[in-house]
């Protein structure tokens, strides 16, 4: 019979006690109560999700930036950022679009080389088997910031909208001042 690490027993531990857990306040959830009913706030530290080589405060190293929402981790895992679209840079069928080289220069100023904590909301992979994460900064969501500043666009692909309402309101607000890709790009 084959024993288990103590750092499985360790990923197998906090599985279960994330399932208990997100079972237990999934029941004892109120949307009417005022606690609960902050739509504007973004807690900095919801956590749910364990990761290939995160460190026991559950951040992890980006190695590499891919393009405007894409990063690669330690590990070599791809993750796509959740809630929003960077204009394309990469993608062989597709021409580089405007401002994507200035969003994948920003979001490589932001994270490249940083220890992030990744996020995960509902859906774990897309069909790229990459891995679907709200990304922090300490307590700055990296998908938020990129759409504040202009250099994203709010892309909601449902289940998984935990922040949506916070990423369409940013970007009501780069439109309207017409920042980044706002000012430079008809879309």
């Amino acid at each position: 019979m084959k024993t288990l690490s103590s750092k499985n027993l360790l990923i197998i531990g906090a599985m279960v006690f994330m399932l208990f857990y997100g079972i237990a306040i999934g029941r004892g959830l109120n949307t009417n109560d005022s606690a609960n009913n902050e739509a504007n706030t973004i807690n900095a530290a919801d956590e749910n999700v364990i990761v290939g080589n995160q460190t026991d405060d559950g951040l992890i190293k980006v190695t590499r930036v891919i393009d405007g929402d894409t990063i690669e981790i330690e590990g070599g895992e791809m993750v796509r950022y959740i809630g929003i679209d960077t204009p394309e840079t990469v993608d062989p069928r597709k021409p580089v679009q405007c401002f994507g080289i200035e969003a994948s220069a920003k979001n490589k100023e932001l994270v490249e080389g940083k220890m992030v904590r990744l996020e995960k909301d509902i859906t774990d992979k897309d069909k790229y088997n990459r891995l679907l994460r709200y990304v922090w900064v300490d307590d700055t969501l990296i998908n938020l910031e990129l759409v504040k500043q202009g250099f994203a666009y709010s892309y909601s692909y449902p289940p998984d909208v935990k922040y949506q309402d916070q990423i369409v309101k940013a970007q009501q607000g780069a439109r309207l001042t017409k920042l980044g890709l706002w000012n430079i790009c008809s879309k």
